[in-house]
């Protein structure tokens, strides 16, 4: 469905953002990784599977939250493949601390990750999408971008704020092939929430499993993690002809999370 597409996925080398890019990988196209710690891992598994549909894989280690890096990586990702066609925005950090005792430097830093190198990606993904009329544009936001929670004001600010950045894209773009959306997941156990489930078993005394209990019983009503392999399948779902009109929405898959 996507051969001769270029996706570019932000934060992929693991968690959603991995997850996502094998999915797309999987309908045929070409993905450009981007993403610190392994790299030989992941790239294996989405070549793996995007292996029957002929999908390459090239990989840039663009640090988010440095502007200059982020346009060598659009510019990288042109000359590999010709240009971005779907550009997934997932790369995210998380510090977690009451607004009073927040350091300063983790606020800046989440902002810049989270919320600043999307609009910096967006801008220069945009006139090649403009150009062919045709683009897709999928913010990982987080049903932290629909509802908050405590001790997490800059991750909270900068998922509201990617909200409202699909928002505008979308608005700006309404009247061409160039659609805007948001994914909101809930809990997805990734490395970042893992860390929040040790956080958890060594704060109360418990077993891994019984944190993981404790953590969704707090927000998420269907007591399970969502997974990257379903985040992954909501991402090609905007890529498809189905999804044409579907524009700036931020849709979240929560297991009733915000519906509380």
């Amino acid at each position: 469905m996507l051969n001769g597409k270029t996706a570019l996925v932000t934060g992929s080398t693991s968690g959603i953002g991995l997850g996502i890019a094998k999915a797309l990988a999987r309908q045929g196209a070409n993905i450009v990784l981007n993403g610190f710690g392994d790299v030989d891992g992941p790239r294996a598994e989405v070549l793996a599977a995007g292996q029957a549909a002929g999908a390459r894989v090239a990989y840039h280690g663009a640090d988010m939250s440095r502007p200059a890096d982020i346009e060598d990586m659009l510019k990288y990702a042109a000359t590999q493949f010709g240009r971005v066609d779907i550009l997934v925005n997932n790369a995210g950090i998380q510090h977690v601390a009451s607004v009073q005792d927040f350091p300063p430097e983790r606020w800046d830093a989440i902002i810049a990750i989270n919320l600043t190198s999307a609009f910096h990606t967006t801008r220069l993904a945009l006139p090649g999408m403009l150009a062919n009329d045709w683009g897709r544009i999928i913010n990982v936001a987080s049903v932290h971008g629909l509802v908050a929670s405590a001790q997490k004001s800059a991750y909270v600010a900068a998922k509201h704020g990617i909200v409202g950045l699909t928002k505008v894209t979308a608005l700006e773009n309404a009247t061409t092939g160039v659609t805007c959306n948001a994914i909101c997941p809930g809990w997805v156990l990734t490395p970042l929430v893992q860390k929040q489930v040790d956080a958890k078993a060594a704060a109360l005394g418990i077993s891994n499993d019984e944190a993981k209990k404790v953590l969704l019983g707090e927000k998420e009503p269907s007591m399970q993690f969502t997974t990257p392999e379903e985040l992954g399948e909501l991402a090609v779902f905007f890529c498809s002809p189905a999804a044409n009109n579907v524009r700036g929405v931020a849709w979240n898959m929560d297991g009733g999370w915000a519906a509380q």
